[in-house]
């Protein structure tokens, strides 16, 4: 072969290597947008929702569901503020996410973005009471989760405060009132506190601003706490902590999460726990997501 077809067969070699090597890379990132995605919408941050995610991921991986590998997670953290959960969940819409999972609190907006896109919340307060299905056993439409039933062992957090605090008369309560499940939460404490004769002071709070404002109020005016935690409060935890130590309060909690920082007690389900449940969900969800929700007990 003549030097000058020899170059040019070189040549046409090399081109055609590049064609294939651009359509192969091509592939491989058609076959990378084919993966299932997760959108996960946390109601904290990253930091503090670590123990949460980290569960619900390593169940994940179990039942064969690797994140990066066979499942794609796309992570969006609304840090506590209830107006960033509209513009995440329409984000997830306009990303085409297979499953949406979040908290009870970012439900709302995510129901509200979408009637097609299954939703998995790992934790709800009360998802009859706000709306989000129509019963537990059947709860219809593209919405499914685990319910924890806070309303219900509310009156149980009280008496467990009433029985650990001698004497107790004064109560004071610590709730995020822009908060629906928090808000449902607060009658239930209420009530139960006019049952045992308990006088009831409620300290709301909208903003981590309000938090510390919130227990200058209290000084003098309570013998105990009971904090209505929600996404709002937990990434706060240690300052209310700190806060409910410094006015001299002992306080209950939903999980144990506030009494490994120190705090005096809590009752309340398995977080962790729940997540790992919901990532079965989210497993057996992309196949059909039409399932009673699981009650979650203290």
């Amino acid at each position: 072969m003549p030097d000058m077809k020899r170059r040019e067969f070189i040549a046409l070699l090399g081109g055609g290597g590049l064609l294939l090597a651009a359509k192969v890379k091509r592939a491989r990132g058609q076959q990378a947008a084919k993966l299932p995605t997760i959108g996960y919408l946390g109601a904290s941050t990253s930091s503090f929702d670590s123990h949460r995610v980290g569960a619900f991921v390593q169940r994940l991986r179990e039942l064969g569901w690797i994140e990066g590998r066979t499942v794609t997670i796309e992570y969006r953290w609304s840090e506590g503020r209830t107006e960033h959960y509209p513009e995440i969940a329409a984000e997830f819409v306009r990303l085409k996410v297979d499953v949406i999972v979040t908290t009870g609190g970012g439900v709302p907006a995510a129901k509200q973005a979408t009637s097609a896109i299954p939703i998995v919340f790992p934790v709800a307060g009360d998802p009859v009471g706000g709306g989000f299905v129509a019963t537990l056993a059947r709860p219809g439409g593209n919405i499914t989760g685990l319910s924890l039933q806070q309303t219900d062992v509310a009156s149980k957090r009280v008496e467990l405060l009433r029985d650990a605090v001698p004497g107790l008369r004064r109560m004071a309560i610590l709730v995020n009132v822009g908060n629906a499940n928090a808000v449902l939460e607060l009658g239930e404490i209420q009530a139960a506190a006019r049952a045992l004769g308990l006088k009831a002071a409620v300290s709301e709070v909208r903003r981590a601003e309000d938090i510390v404002p919130a227990f200058e109020a209290l000084k003098g005016h309570s013998d105990a706490l009971y904090v209505v935690a929600e996404p709002l409060v937990f990434p706060n935890r240690a300052r209310v902590h700190t806060l409910a130590m410094a006015t001299r309060l002992p306080a209950i909690y939903n999980s144990r999460e506030y009494v490994e920082m120190g705090g005096l007690m809590s009752y309340g389900p398995n977080f962790p726990d729940l997540f790992r449940r919901a990532a079965d969900m989210v497993r057996a969800g992309f196949g059909n997501l039409h399932r009673a929700i699981s009650g979650a007990s203290a």
